[in-house]
């Protein structure tokens, strides 16, 4: 499907009433454990929509523009409320923290297993054992404080298992910042990917910012200061894989795009009737956006949307949220060591005596029994004997096998 060629039912922006911006909420017993993932990626999404149109609108000196920005803004702010509001009141934030972590681990898989970029793969890769070892410690302080399985949550799909340890990927700034990429040179479903990861990553960072604090025990709100800090990190990662040389309106025309892309994504993979129709409704809307981009294009850079996409604009394939087990295992059997150093992703053992990394380390674990991350698992495994964890087989990492001791040395020492 090419979104330029597809007419929107209506071609004005309108406004919806309170009401419909207050759907019933999904049954969190009940409902796929991807539907709720499609609900993070699309709250996600539309914040990045939001800011990325708040911030065109400061630094631009058109007031005709601003107008229609404020008036396409206004409609993404009703589609992010309208989103928002299908998370029941009864879903804890750390039931919901498990959903994060989960759509970060698939959604970062499935991009990474039709990523042809080499170096957005490598980066796309990286950051998924940092999130897939984030689920196994989120789901350990569930188990722990509230006496609830993750695997119930994520249904059996994703693996609950340590991979990279949170510690190891305290990381200098340096170290975060990546190639960007070209948008006249690179496949249109590489520009997708860069865009779609780094507006989820966004908003698990902003989600842990701001439930941190909210958050009923000492252990937990250092769990999310340490792992937001960390989602810091995978935000200026990816971040940095866009192309800074697109204008605005280019970029405008991308965003809008990619909500078409994504939101059609959803349409079609959806297994909730309900929210399946709020997905086609808001697909139609971004029609009407891309198509408004696209004029705005045209009348102050007097170029067509065709020039943005020299390979055509027809939907890559499109974004599908299922099990990747084996995928996972094959990616910490052969990264799970892996580290940076400034663009390059390399093996620890790689890096020289005077890296940043180990100066970095030295700085923020000045005691290992200090860091959130270990302490989780340390607590647990001294309470129960040994840690939480859900595996079809045991770890492809043999260093991560045991479940009576917390590996605080795999990707942080030379050697282990």
């Amino acid at each position: 499907m090419n979104p330029f060629n597809k007419l929107p039912k209506d071609n004005k922006i309108s406004y919806s009433s309170w009401t419909d911006l207050c759907p019933k909420p999904y049954d969190k017993n009940a409902v796929s454990p991807y539907t709720k993932t499609r609900v993070i990626l699309m709250n996600g999404t539309e914040f990045e929509s939001n800011w990325f149109l708040h911030q065109f609108n400061r630094h631009c000196l058109n007031n005709e523009v601003r107008r229609v920005l404020a008036q396409v803004r206004r409609e993404e702010q009703q589609q992010q409320k309208r989103i928002s509001a299908l998370k029941p009141i009864d879903e804890t934030i750390l039931e919901t923290t498990i959903a994060y972590e989960q759509l970060a681990v698939d959604l970062t898989a499935d991009m990474a297993q039709k990523e042809p970029n080499p170096f957005v793969k490598a980066q796309l890769d990286f950051a998924l054992l940092e999130d897939f070892d984030h689920l196994y410690r989120y789901s350990d302080l569930l188990y722990d404080e509230e006496g609830a399985k993750a695997e119930r949550l994520v249904g059996n799909y994703t693996e609950i298992t340590p991979a990279r340890p949170t510690i190891s990927e305290h990381r200098h700034p340096n170290d975060d910042v990546r190639r960007y990429i070209n948008c006249w040179q690179d496949p249109l479903i590489t520009r997708l990917h860069t865009g779609i990861i780094t507006a989820a990553e966004q908003q698990t960072m902003n989600y842990y910012m701001n439930v941190g604090s909210f958050y009923h025990s000492d252990m937990g709100r250092k769990l999310y200061t340490e792992i937001a800090m960390i989602e810091e990190q995978h935000v200026t990662g990816y971040g940095s894989l866009m192309d800074p040389s697109s204008t605005w309106f280019e970029s405008w025309v991308m965003h809008e795009y990619t909500e078409c892309y994504l939101y059609y994504s959803c349409y079609q993979d959806e297994s909730d009737e309900k929210i399946k129709k709020i997905w086609q409704m808001h697909f139609e809307q971004e029609l009407k956006h891309l198509k408004i981009a696209a004029e705005m294009l045209y009348k102050y850079e007097g170029r067509e949307w065709q020039q943005l996409f020299l390979g055509g604009a027809e939907f890559p394939a499109l974004i599908k949220l299922k099990s990747n087990k084996e995928y996972i295992r094959e990616i910490i059997s052969s990264t799970v060591r892996n580290s940076a150093v400034k663009e390059d992703i390399m093996p620890l053992d790689a890096l020289s005596d005077s890296a940043d990394f180990f100066k970095y380390q030295k700085q923020v674990n000045t005691s290992v029994n200090k860091v959130a991350s270990h302490m989780v698992i340390d607590k647990f495994i001294l309470k129960h004997g040994e840690d939480y964890r859900k595996e079809d087989h045991p770890s492809v990492e043999k260093t991560l096998r045991d479940r009576t001791v917390d590996n605080t040395e795999l990707g942080r020492i030379r050697g282990k």
